[in-house]
């Protein structure tokens, strides 16, 4: 079995700062990238459990849920990923990390 430790600290570590970040961060762009962090994960996460399956879009539920949406969508793929290849997990975890610093650029 795959140890996806590494996609769930960086989904939490992303949805910890999402979760944390004011108002304004937010709508600044913030929770925008999160969104589409959630949903790709989510896309990918459905392409591991039913390849071949069109991939249903995960719902925009406003900025202040998306650290929730977003720690949900994470788990999804790594409960996904135990059994697949690693090179899906490490680029998870790169796509994370790079949305993450997309996401709170200074």
């Amino acid at each position: 079995m795959l140890d996806t430790t590494p996609l769930i600290t960086a989904v939490d570590r992303f949805a910890d700062r999402l979760r944390a970040a004011p108002q304004s961060r937010l709508q600044r762009g913030a929770a925008a990238e999160g969104l589409v962090a959630a949903r790709e994960l989510a896309v990918r996460a459905q392409r591991v459990e039913a390849p071949g399956r069109e991939a249903r879009i995960m719902p925009d539920a406003g900025i202040f849920a998306i650290g929730d949406q977003l720690a949900v969508a994470g788990r999804d793929l790594a409960v996904a990923l135990e059994m697949a290849p690693s090179v899906e997990l490490d680029e998870a975890v790169q796509f994370v990390e790079e949305a993450a610093a997309r996401a709170f650029v200074q």
